[in-house]
Parts: structure tokens; sequence; C-alpha cells
């Protein structure tokens, strides 16, 4: 089992939730970050990682602490294993197709589909997050 960083950005508790629920499938080998606190000098420390933001606006990315953090990351995540959350509370899930894709075009390797909800999880949601959790805890 190898250690992994969950780094979340989350407005109404739902997707720091949703990173909890990842964290306890991991069982114990999780590191938990905001954006503020994670760089791209740390990803070398982690056999994997979880990222998870909510749909912001017209289906994006949170725009003033998370994406600018992903953006100087993701040059240094190609190869790596990586994990997709979050929740919405409008739309479709566009902005998570739009991040997967964004992410295996950046040459990242995802672990499984991405794990949204609507809103605060469900036990569907929290279960599927801590099936998130044990498949990177396992790269």
């Amino acid at each position: 089992m190898g250690k992994i960083a969950i780094v979340y950005w989350s407005g109404t508790g739902n997707t720091e939730a949703m990173a909890n629920f990842v964290a306890e499938g991991a069982g114990g080998q999780a590191d938990l970050f905001t954006p503020g606190e994670f760089s791209a000098d740390l990803i070398s420390s982690y056999s994997a990682l979880a990222f998870g933001c909510p749909s912001m606006g017209a289906e994006q990315l949170e725009e003033a602490e998370f994406e600018p953090m992903f953006e100087a990351v993701k040059p240094r995540l190609s190869g790596k294993t990586i994990g997709l959350f979050g929740s919405y509370g409008w739309g479709d899930g566009e902005w998570m197709r739009t991040w997967a894709e964004d992410c295996e075009g950046a040459g990242c390797n995802l672990v499984s589909e991405p794990v949204i909800c609507n809103e605060a999880p469900d036990d569907a949601a929290a279960e599927s997050c801590r099936a998130l959790g044990s498949a990177l805890a396992a790269v």
C-alpha cells in the first residue's frame, strides 16, 4: 500500500465530506491538503493522489484557489495515478467529464471513474469515495 495525497477545495462542506470518505477508504494511508497547502514539490512523496473540487459557476473548477493550484501541479502529474471527486448542485456533471479528459490528456492515469454526487454525499457516494481511497492506496 502506498501513501496518497488528497487535495480538495470545499465551499459548503460537501466536497470536504467526500475527501474524508476517500481518506477512510485509504485506511490511514492518506494526507489531506487544501489547495493552499499543496504544491508540485510534494507530488514525488506520494504514490497516488486524489483531487476533489465541486462544480462552480458554469460547471467549472473553483477559480480562485483550486484551479490555479491544479494548473501548477498538472505538469508533474504525467504518469501518476490519480482519482477525481466532487459535488455539484446543478448541471449534469460536465465539469467532471471535462476535468477527467484534461487529466488524461496530461498523461495522468485515472484509477477509476470520477466520483460525483449531487449536494451532500449520500450512502452510495460515501461508499464510492471509500472505494476510490482504497484503490488509490493499493497503488
